[in-house]
């Protein structure tokens, strides 16, 4: 039995399939290298809480760090300190932002975290509260090092 090529319909549809197989690589590269939804908007430190900052209001101090095997096997990473109001205002919200990098510099988490809230209570002047920041999430590639801590917002009361 001989097989007979057809001439007339055999190079049109070679030229749909490699088209149609260079427009489904083309769909699938634009969708794994578009950036991903827009970042929620993060609440600023208004002018008057930098302000705050920079007088000294505002105090973390005693900063550790420490890894523990939680119950499911996995490793909780800990940050402990102190935050301390040195100012003349009673604070009712104090957010950090925790920056974990990579031993190249670059950020593999960045987590905003309450050190002070309605669930442990405000911070009046003078007054000095103990955190703890458990982190269970921290990507393989973290360089082991403390975080950068960045108080990120403030809120008065």
């Amino acid at each position: 039995m001989a097989f007979s090529r057809n001439r007339r319909g055999g190079a049109p549809v070679a030229l749909l399939l490699v088209l149609g197989i260079a427009v489904v690589g083309a769909v699938a590269w634009y969708l794994y290298n578009r950036s991903g939804p827009p970042a929620p908007a993060a609440a600023v430190l208004t002018p008057e809480a930098r302000e705050y900052i920079r007088q000294g209001g505002l105090k973390l101090g005693d900063v550790d760090m420490s890894a523990k095997e939680n119950f499911a096997g996995g490793m909780v990473v800990e940050i402990t300190g102190n935050i301390t109001n040195a100012g003349q205002r009673a604070i009712r919200l104090v957010e950090i932002t925790c920056v974990f990098t990579d031993p190249s510099g670059l950020v593999v988490l960045r987590e905003r975290v309450p050190i002070v809230g309605a669930k442990m209570g405000g911070l009046k002047p003078g007054e000095t509260k103990r955190f703890r920041l458990p982190f269970d999430t921290i990507p393989e590639s973290w360089n082991q090092a403390l975080p950068q801590l960045v108080i990120a917002q403030i809120m008065f009361g």
